[in-house]
């Protein structure tokens, strides 16, 4: 009788010790995959002032100057104190100098219109563009990349002195696109490239028609080009080169297209040339390389040294006289934080 009493409390003892052990087992294992929490990383201490050197930033213009005589001539041989800057009709003082003389690269960019216009005209094109390369190309010393722009912007050719390579890029077009997208090219180029190219900065462009895609506009495109020191020309081929088309003789600006052309290069400093034939074309080209091979460069550290996106307008002068000879530079720039040179450190 005893015996069937203590039985059941026995087994259920037995139930009970068992349901605290799988408790206890669920327990631990909880415990074991919860993540621990890391230790917060003790913040480092601050640099000392003897640690951070001070660095001050100061930028300089750089103005490219075409001088001609009244023959539409390059004028060489003149010197610093020839020249007088001044911005925002305030003189400048000129602190760097060069001419062509000096060991100055040039960093010019070719950008060639590929949209459907230009399809009868792409080989004279590639081949008036490889002469013109071949030309300026000093090698060893100055260096050209090649693009093209359509309905997309592409790059063909990085900077290179190597003129294999610039053929091949130039004669390597095989299709095209149907929109012609210039302000874009120009904005891409200039802020990509030019922007970091350590000598006098060019693009050069070959097109036949105005801008039809582009999301930049004319003074996104100017401006991107004045803020990164560099010149840009133009070489319409709009009225064709198998001859004139009738109604477009060359070297007329004749619509809002050509105009615009004009504009875009007049307020860089360069200079637009409407060709009407192959002959007027290499003749463009030509006086292109002429003038980077004649070309002064300025620099001057701007008196108004604040940068609060105003335009500054530059204005160059010849002194001595020299009143019988002719000026052409870019207009101004506007004055933001990345509108001149690299920044130079002085610690």
């Amino acid at each position: 009788m005893k015996k069937s009493l203590y039985l059941p409390l026995f087994t259920g003892l037995l139930i009970v010790c068992a349901l605290l052990s799988n408790t206890s087992i669920r327990a631990q294992q909880q415990r074991t995959v919860r993540p621990q929490p890391s230790p917060s990383p003790s913040p480092r201490p601050a640099p000392s002032p003897q640690e951070t050197p001070e660095v001050v930033f100061t930028r300089r213009v750089q103005v490219p100057v075409a001088v001609t005589d009244r023959h539409g001539q390059f004028v060489s041989g003149l010197t610093k104190n020839d020249f007088q800057v001044l911005e925002d009709r305030v003189p400048q003082t000129i602190e760097t100098f060069s001419d062509e003389h000096e060991n100055l690269p040039v960093y010019v960019g070719v950008l060639m219109d590929t949209s459907a216009s230009v399809v009868g005209k792409l080989r004279f094109e590639q081949e008036a563009s490889m002469n013109f390369l071949q030309t300026v190309i000093r090698i060893r010393r100055d260096r050209a990349l090649f693009g093209t722009f359509d309905d997309e912007v592409t790059l063909r050719q990085d900077f290179t002195d190597k003129l294999d390579l610039l053929d091949r890029a130039v004669f390597g077009i095989k299709k095209h696109g149907t929109h012609t997208s210039l302000y874009d090219a120009v904005w891409q180029f200039c802020d990509e490239k030019m922007r970091s190219a350590p000598g006098r900065r060019v693009l050069v462009i070959i097109t036949d028609g105005e801008d039809t895609y582009s999301r930049a506009t004319i003074r996104d495109a100017i401006d991107i080009a004045q803020r990164t020191n560099t010149t840009l020309f133009a070489v319409s081929t709009k009225a064709g080169l198998s001859g004139t088309t009738p109604g477009v003789e060359m070297g007329q600006v004749l619509d809002t297209a050509d105009r615009n052309l004009q504009k875009l290069c007049e307020e860089t400093g360069g200079q637009a040339f409407f060709s009407g034939d192959i002959l007027s074309l290499e003749r463009a080209f030509t006086k292109i390389s002429n003038e980077l091979h004649t070309q002064y460069v300025l620099t001057y550290r701007p008196t108004n040294d604040t940068y609060d996106g105003s335009y500054r307008r530059i204005e160059v002068r010849l002194t001595n006289g020299r009143n019988n000879l002719k000026i052409r530079t870019k207009h101004g720039y506007n004055a933001t934080q990345d509108a001149v040179l690299a920044p130079q450190q002085n610690q």
